[in-house]
Order: C-alpha cells, then sequence, then structure tokens
C-alpha cells in the first residue's frame, strides 16, 4: 500500500518513518513498549503507548517498532515492561529520552533508534561487561554525584546543542549520530569514539572520531558512512550492522549508554549528629559541626558523611524523645543541633557568659538530652526577643518562610498546642483534637496573644535551615556527600498525624519480626501506614518528604526498607512484637484451613493456658495470678479476663498491684511471664473478618503447638511456610512498585536502603531493578548458610560495615564473645590463628582492610570501628560506644565520641592509616592539598584505574592494581 503521509488539514505531509530498536530479555507475558510525549507515542498514556515487537538476532532479544512523524517531530520518551493488558511491570530509570529529528530531513526517509535500557548502577555504567538490559541510568545524575562526586570544577561549555547537526546530501550515504554520557570527565581530557572502519580510525585513537560536548554530561558526533553492508565495532559489545538486502535507514541514532570504566567505589564514616564533639558545640553535636567532620573525612579519603534522623523529636519533653527515629515532624528539624552563638551576631555581654558556663557544664561523657534541649530553648528566646524583628522582616526569611509553609505553619501550632495543654497527644486538646485550615490560621493570626510563641518556632527553624545549608554546601564544595536518613515511621502523636489523620492506621502499630536485632521482636509503636489513601495523590506526603531532604542532603538512607514492600503491623494495643501479621499479605481463610482438616479455630487462636503451665511459670504465687488475672475456661484450663486479655491492660493492672505492694515478685518478670501466656497460640484471628487467619510467628515454639497432633501440626507447618516464604512474594514486588519509585522520583539524591533482617524473595531483585543500593554487615549475612558475610563476595550495589548503630561496635562484638570470636577468626583468617581476645589495632585493621577491598560501592565505617585503630582511642569500654540496644524500646539515645573533632583533625598519624586503606583499595577519594619535602604544594587525585599526579599543567598517569589484578590502562584517559 502507498504511503499516503500525513494529513493537516487539507494538506498532505510526506511522513518520516521513525523506527525504535532496543536489545532486552523478558519473561514470559511480558512485552516493551515505548511511550512519550506526543500523542503518536501516546501522550505520556502508557496504555496508549507503542507495543514492539520481539526479533532475535543471533543471541540477543531485540525489540522493533516504528511510527511516521512529520518532519519537524521532535518529542521526549521512555521505555516500559508491560503485561498483555499494557500495566506496567517496569519502567527505565534516569531521565527521559529525547528525539530531535535533523533539520531539512526529507518525507520518506527512515531514521533508526538503537537504544539501551536504562538501569539505575553504577556498576553497569563503568563496568566492561554488559548485559542485553543495562544501558545509560540514573545513578551518575543523582546529586551526589552530578553535584558532589563528579561536580566539574572547571568550566565545560556546550560545543554544539543535542542532535544531529549535518545534513546527509549523498544519495548513497547513511549518517549515524553517535551519543554517550560521560558524567566523570577530566579537565583537558576528550572524548574519542573509535572502530574497525576508516572513519572510525581503524582502532586508531587519533584517527577516531572526536565527541562534542552537547550538556547533561552527554557527548555526541555525526559520522557519514557509505551504504552497504559494513559493521561498526565500538568495543566489547558495542556494535552496529546494516544489511544492504534490506531497506536502509538514512539516520541511525546510536544512544550507546555510559562510558565503561571500572566501577566507582567510595568510602565514607558514619556518626549521628547527636554524638559529634566540637570544642564549641554545647553538650552535643551541632550542624554547624558538620564543616569539621567534612574537613576530617578529606584528609582521610572520605567521600561520604552519614548521619542519624535529624527531625524535631520533641514529643514527650524528656530524654525519650532522644529516639532519633520517632518523628514529632518530618519536615521540621530538631533545635538540639542549633548553635546558639550563631543567632546573633551582636550577642550581648551576659549571653555569651551564660553560653560560655553552659559549655562547661554540659560537656559530659554523654549527651543530657533534656539539659542540653532546655538550655539551648533558654537562650534561643532571649536571642529571639532580642533579633526577632530584624530577622523575620528580612528578604531571606520570607523566602524561607514562602518555601515551607505548608509544614512550619502547622508545626508551629503544634508545638504551641502541646505546651499549651501538656500534652502531644492530640486527642486530648478539645476542639483543636481535629485539624482544619480555618483553625490553623486562627491559632497562627498575627492577631493573636501567643503570635510570637509561633513566631519563635519561625525563628528556631529558620536559623536551623541556615546552619544545615551553610553545611551541606561546604560540604558539595569539599567534595563530600551528606547522607541523610528517612526514618519509616511517625510518632503516634505528631504533626503529621494531627494534619493528615487519613494517611494512618492509627489503631495499628508498626514492628518488626524477631531477626538478628531482637530475637522476640520489635514494636515501634507508630502507626502503620494507609498506602491506598496515600496512592490517590502520588504519595504526596512522601515525596514532599523526599524534597525537603534534598535541600540539605545528596543521599539518603532509607530505613526499614522492607517496609515498602510489607511492613510488621500489630494491634494498637501490643507491647511487643511477636503477634503481629504483614501488611500487606494474603491470610489462611477459614474455608482453605478446612479443607486441610483444621476444625477447632478458638482452640488455636486463643491463649492456650493449662493449669501446670501457670504453675511452672509462677510457682508458690500461681494462685494469686489466677484470681486477679485469669478465669476457668474448660477443665483445667484458663482463659484472661476482660481487664488482663491485652498486653497493655496486663501492664496497666500489674502496675496498679504494685502501687499497692501486692506483687510477690518483681513486676518485670511477672509482666513477661504473663506475656508469655498471652502470646501461647498458633493462629492469629483478623479482627477486621473473623474468617481469615495469620500463623503466629515461630509458632513450632509454642506448647499450643506442640500439643496439636501429627496431622495438625503437619498441615500448621506447610501453610506456616507457605505464608512467611512464598504465596506473598508477588503481592509484595507490586506494592514495592507502586511505592518506591515515587519516592526515587521525587529527588535526585542517591538512594541506599536498609535491607536486613527477615529478606522475602523478591526484595533484592526488586533494589536492583530500581537500583537501590542494599546494606551489608558482616555479622548478619544475607545468606543463610553463612555465620559472618564474606566483603569479598558483596555484590557491587551495596554499602558494606562491620557495624552499624543498631549494634554494638565491631570492637565491642570482639571482645563479648569468646567462642565466636575464635569461629570469625578461624573462617576469615586461616584454621590456625589465634585470636587476640582484645580488638587490637591490628585487628581493627584487618577488619576495615576487608570491607574497603570489597567490591561494594561504598564502605562506610561507624566512626567508633575507626578509632580502633589506634590505642589511645580505645580506653574507653567499648560497650560504653554503643549507639542504640534494638532489644530496649526505651533506649537512651545518648553517645558521644570522646575525642573532638579539633584533635582528630590533628592526629595526621590517625588520618595516615585510613587514608592508606583507602587509597590502597583502589577506592576514589577527594583531592587534597599536601605538601612535599621541597615545600611544593601537589593535588593528588585518585580516579579509579587511575593514579594521577597534577603539578602544574602536566598530568601523568600510571597503572594501578587492585587486589592483586592489574588494570589495563589506555592512552587516552577516556576512549571509546
Amino acid at each position: 500500500m502507498a504511503n499516503l503521509g500525513l494529513f493537516t488539514g487539507t494538506k498532505i505531509v510526506k511522513s518520516v518513518n521513525v523506527s525504535f530498536r532496543l536489545p532486552y530479555y523478558t519473561h514470559w507475558g511480558q512485552r516493551l513498549l515505548v511511550c512519550g510525549s506526543e500523542p503518536v507515542l501516546g501522550s505520556w498514556d502508557v496504555k496508549k503507548g507503542l507495543l514492539l515487537s520481539p526479533a532475535h538476532q543471533g543471541e540477543e532479544l531485540t525489540w522493533c517498532g516504528s511510527v511516521a512523524v512529520p518532519s519537524e517531530f521532535s518529542c521526549e520518551y521512555s521505555y516500559y515492561v508491560v503485561d498483555d493488558e499494557k500495566s506496567v511491570l517496569r519502567r527505565e530509570m534516569g531521565k527521559k529520552r529525547k528525539l530531535v529529528l535533523p533539520d531539512g530531513i526529507n518525507g520518506g526517509e527512515n531514521v533508526e533508534l538503537h537504544d539501551l535500557w536504562q538501569k539505575c548502577s553504577l556498576k553497569d555504567s563503568f563496568c566492561a561487561h554488559y548485559s542485553g538490559n543495562t544501558g545509560g541510568d540514573a545513578i551518575p545524575f543523582r546529586s551526589a554525584f552530578k553535584d558532589v562526586i563528579f561536580r566539574l570544577s572547571w568550566g565545560l561549555n556546550i560545543e554544539r546543542p543535542l542532535g544531529i547537526q549535518n545534513k546527509l546530501d549523498m544519495e548513497d550515504a547513511v549518517l549515524v549520530h553517535f551519543k554517550i554520557c560521560c558524567p566523570n570527565v577530566e579537565e583537558e581530557t576528550s572524548v574519542y569514539v573509535i572502530g574497525s572502519t576508516a572513519k572510525l580510525g581503524q582502532w586508531k585513537v587519533h584517527d577516531g572520531r572526536k565527541l562534542n560536548y552537547a550538556g547533561d554530561s552527554v557527548w555526541q558526533a555525526d559520522v557519514v558512512m557509505q551504504k552497504g553492508n559494513f559493521s561498526l565495532e565500538t568495543g566489547a559489545h558495542r556494535d552496529l550492522s546494516i544489511d544492504s538486502s534490506k531497506v536502509q535507514p538514512r539516520y541511525i541514532f546510536l544512544s550507546d549508554g555510559m562510558m565503561r570504566e571500572m566501577p566507582w567505589r567510595g568510602a565514607g564514616v558514619a556518626i549521628p549528629m547527636f554524638s559529634v564533639r566540637s570544642e564549641a558545640d554545647l553538650g552535643v553535636g551541632e550542624f554547624l559541626d558538620l564543616k569539621l567532620l567534612v574537613d576530617w573525612a578529606v584528609e582521610s579519603g572520605f567521600h561520604l558523611v552519614q548521619l542519624l534522623p535529624i527531625n524535631d523529636t520533641s514529643v514527650h519533653g524528656m530524654w525519650w524523645d532522644s529516639y532519633p527515629y520517632s518523628s514529632l515532624s518530618v519536615f521540621a528539624l530538631h533545635p538540639l543541633y542549633l548553635r546558639v552563638e550563631a543567632l546573633s551576631e551582636n550577642l550581648p555581654e551576659n549571653i555569651k557568659k551564660e553560653i560560655q558556663e553552659a559549655r562547661e557544664q554540659l560537656d559530659g561523657k554523654d549527651v543530657d538530652y533534656e539539659a542540653t534541649l532546655a538550655t539551648k530553648l533558654s537562650i534561643a528566646k532571649k536571642v529571639f526577643e532580642q533579633e526577632k524583628d530584624l530577622i523575620l522582616n528580612s528578604s531571606s526569611f520570607h523566602k524561607y518562610f514562602s518555601e515551607n509553609e505548608e509544614w512550619l505553619k502547622p508545626y508551629a501550632a503544634f508545638c504551641f498546642l502541646r505546651d499549651f495543654f501538656e500534652t502531644s497527644d492530640h486527642s486530648q486538646w478539645g476542639r483543636f483534637s481535629c485539624f482544619t485550615e480555618k483553625k490553623l490560621e486562627k491559632l497562627v493570626s498575627k492577631d493573636s496573644l501567643h503570635y510570637d510563641i509561633i513566631r519563635f518556632h519561625y525563628f528556631i527553624q529558620f536559623h536551623l535551615h541556615l546552619q544545615l545549608s551553610e553545611a551541606a554546601e561546604y560540604a558539595r564544595n569539599k567534595g563530600v556527600i551528606l547522607k541523610g536518613d528517612l526514618p519509616i515511621g511517625v510518632d503516634r502523636n505528631s504533626v503529621d498525624t494531627w494534619v493528615y489523620p487519613n494517611l494512618f492506621r492509627m489503631n495499628t502499630s508498626t514492628g518488626a519480626p524477631p531477626d538478628y536485632f531482637d530475637k522476640n521482636g520489635q514494636n515501634w509503636g507508630f502507626p502503620t501506614y494507609n498506602w491506598e489513601e496515600m496512592s490517590k495523590d502520588n504519595y504526596a506526603w512522601w515525596r514532599a518528604r523526599l524534597t525537603q531532604m534534598a535541600k540539605y542532603f545528596t543521599a539518603y538512607r532509607i530505613d526499614h526498607i522492607l517496609g515498602f514492600f510489607r511492613i510488621w503491623e500489630l494491634p494498637e494495643h501490643a507491647m511487643t512484637g511477636l503477634i503481629g501479621k504483614f501488611r500487606p499479605s494474603i491470610p489462611l481463610s477459614k474455608e482453605e484451613l478446612e479443607r486441610e482438616g483444621i476444625w477447632d479455630f478458638d482452640r488455636l487462636s486463643l491463649p492456650y493456658i493449662r493449669q501446670e503451665f501457670v504453675q511452672e511459670k509462677f510457682g508458690a504465687s500461681w494462685t494469686f495470678i489466677v484470681s486477679n488475672f485469669l478465669n476457668d475456661y474448660q477443665k483445667g484450663r484458663y482463659e484472661f479476663k476482660e481487664d488482663s486479655n491485652t498486653e497493655k491492660k496486663i501492664a496497666s493492672k500489674l502496675k496498679m498491684l504494685a502501687e499497692k505492694s501486692m506483687l510477690l515478685e518483681s513486676e518485670d518478670k511477672i509482666r513477661c511471664d504473663l506475656f508469655d501466656l498471652l502470646k501461647n497460640i498458633v493462629l492469629i484471628r483478623d479482627p477486621e473478618d473473623a474468617s481469615k487467619f495469620y500463623p503466629r510467628f515461630n509458632l513450632e515454639d509454642t506448647s499450643s503447638f506442640q500439643d496439636l497432633d501429627d496431622h495438625s501440626k503437619n498441615v500448621l507447618r506447610r501453610l506456616y511456610y507457605d505464608y512467611y516464604f512464598h504465596r506473598q512474594e508477588n503481592l509484595w514486588r507490586q506494592n514495592a512498585l507502586k511505592t518506591l519509585p515515587a519516592l526515587l522520583n521525587s529527588s535526585d539524591m542517591l538512594a541506599c536502603g536498609e535491607d536486613l533482617g527477615l529478606i522475602p524473595a523478591c526484595v533484592h531483585p526488586v533494589m536492583q531493578e530500581l537500583g537501590l543500593i542494599g546494606l551489608r554487615i558482616q555479622r548478619m549475612p544475607s545468606e543463610s548458610d553463612l555465620e559472618f558475610g564474606i566483603p569479598s563476595q558483596y555484590s557491587y550495589m551495596t554499602v558494606c560495615a562491620p557495624s552499624c548503630h543498631d549494634c554494638s561496635t565491631f570492637r565491642a562484638w570482639w571482645e563479648e564473645d569468646e567462642e565466636r570470636r575464635c569461629r570469625y577468626f578461624k573462617n576469615l583468617v586461616g584454621p590456625d590463628a589465634i585470636p587476640s581476645s582484645q580488638c587490637v589495632p591490628d585487628i581493627a585493621h584487618f577488619v576495615i582492610r576487608q570491607h574497603v577491598e570489597a567490591p561494594s560501592m561504598w564502605a562506610i565505617f561507624p566512626l567508633q570501628d575507626l578509632l580502633a585503630l589506634k590505642e589511645e582511642y580505645t580506653t574507653r569500654p567499648a560497650t560504653e560506644e554503643t549507639i542504640n540496644d534494638p532489644t530496649n524500646p526505651k533506649h537512651y539515645w545518648r553517645y558521644r565520641v570522646h575525642v573532638t573533632l579539633e584533635s582528630l583533625l590533628k592526629d595526621k598519624e590517625l588520618i595516615t592509616t585510613i587514608k592508606g586503606l583507602v587509597r590502597g583499595s583502589g577506592r576514589a577519594h577527594p583531592s587534597v592539598q599536601e605538601t612535599d619535602e621541597l615545600g611544593n604544594q601537589e593535588t593528588i587525585v585518585l580516579i579509579p584505574g587511575k593514579h594521577q599526579v597534577t603539578t602544574g599543567q602536566e598530568k601523568i598517569s600510571v597503572g594501578k592494581q587492585l587486589n592483586g589484578v592489574p588494570r589495563k590502562e589506555t592512552c587516552v584517559p577516556q576512549v571509546l
């Protein structure tokens, strides 16, 4: 049939045929689709996009499709993996692709686009081994790399705009447009494409085609080739062939992904903000201390500084608020980290004196949370009275307020009401319990009597913003990533649950099933999220959180990333974390259980309490327990009384009995024993649907299970493993692929996921697909058959570390268990080695070296583990360096480093040791000014695969080895 072209009104315009080609290996039932900004590609409606067809080319599966477009056509587009209903199963990461047809292209021409799937992985970018499903990716365009690591200190001007510039005048020629992304290009360095044809230099670099910079890290060049059979080889696995027996395209856009180099690897240091100590701070680490920490990081060879959450947690007005993961507001910064001395350039002498006296009083071994916060707020109020009109009428404050008022006004109003009612429990606030915009505007009105209280909270948040912004910009300029922490939950009594109650399931709590951290499970007390409600505005609350974080951080850790697949949900009345269920999850139905011969649901779902159990647990006081907490149920069996049938009820009743001195044993012991009886069940009945059940975690450990007949045991054991390890996988995968992309696409920050604990099989494939970096702690291996992780076998898309804030330091772990220490040493060092009982510097050096030499993209070390490299810093008992004890829900987060940052900066011996480990591993590190023996300054820069020493205009490149394997160098720093 003749091509009649495209109709525009009454005029016929001969069209250009645009063909899409992308190699990609799919699973059964999956197809590829291209969708774009113009109607011919669906106008970003995937259901209307262009389905591609598969074709095998050798061992490669390539998806192809074409559309007819006008000659002036341009658009943006992306590729998607869809099912038969065109529902999205997977989407590309990274920026949208751009297509601009060449100027003057004639109607009837054929244009081919040769693309590669954009996958979010630095390894795929820099490694020389490509699979068919990898290509250009998103990670180099995350702010951590784009604005920090690869930030150009020299100008790189656009030499020509994106797209084909050359005109194709010869009839027997083909124009190939080469395009590649090179985010890490050094000054006075060129990018070439070379190949087997004469036009590409026949593998001679200087006869190859030099590419021009087109902006956004993209380099391009046009090469005109003669028609006919020809093949271009542009490096390992890069090829282009044209068959003259078919209709040949006249224009070929060859998008060849990322420049292939050795995988980029870096190192960093982790320390909570409150744990930092400096000579200038007031009892706790402060945002402006980060500048000193960044200086130390640069000197030591670190490209990253990682913090714990820094949001305001002032819920209880006491040291319980030291828990950094229980936010009062997910947007507000914590006043604890304010440097009051920086609030004004004109502090009165009496305030200066007060600050100095407070600095001496609060300079303790640990953080005194209550005294430190009270002191800072007291001083800040005095400065506020002096500075409020000057600051709050300034243009900089008005700009800040206009950008943040959506959360700042509710936060200030909440703080006022919290203090007025003396509780953060907003259900106790009378007519203010239910939030409305009208009530808010009245609370923050300039005409209100308490307006200065509202303005004080504005004042504090503004200065916190200024101080953290100053530190963040300082880090960026020094080539250091600031990595934040995104908590999985919010406090039940928070600004967010007050303003957005529909986003939370307030009758439930979140936690974690038994894992490495706590064998009994954890109950964090946070309300679970109402994901269905959140999805209605495309997770706007989450997107706003990430946008706010990105003002200060260029990378972040997603706390408990498993919560985006499924969350461990507990009833609101639970105090411990064992008797929960996963949400979402597919339960066991009554019909399913009955088909398996399970009928007695009360027996399985109610506490199984026999008289001998009570006698065994409580001894001589068993009759007291029965009379106060239990009723007769059946012969020889009991049930809990109505006022004692939940953990919170038991705890409340025990407290009352203890106040009357009626308990014969300790309150804690009786409470634990009663909780054990309450949890002696096999199935958990769904409170919303009595015909649905969930297997109790570790049900085989219960006496309720042990007393069942063999048939029931076998059935329940099989259903238990099906529930926890099989039937949920697809559901959880789909849930994560709905929620996580909204987070990842809401900011440019580099995302890392804390994926420790009970890991479903779907988690790591989804993280890999989305370009999320996982976490590997050596004592918590993800491999079930290992007791200790093997760093040399870690995958590239990971952060590796010997310890983290949720466990003891490596030094404490080493010294607390002799048998485990010997097993570790035998596995990692050798069968004949005898380990020291103390974690001496040589041991710390060995462990840190294991991790910096690992293939992981990042090796990030708690500062305490680094201090173990020098005996001088190990005089403090190792157990005092633990940041958190996950088994204690009321742990006091108060650890402070026992040495100041100023002292660490002066310790050249420790700096040299750390820097030697980082450099010796081949990891990249920031450039620093160093002075040689003659007093000459040199800029030392380490690029993976090369050692470069720059002195003046001279650049020398020498080979570098990593773990004994020589790296092959090229004569031009970046050559295809």
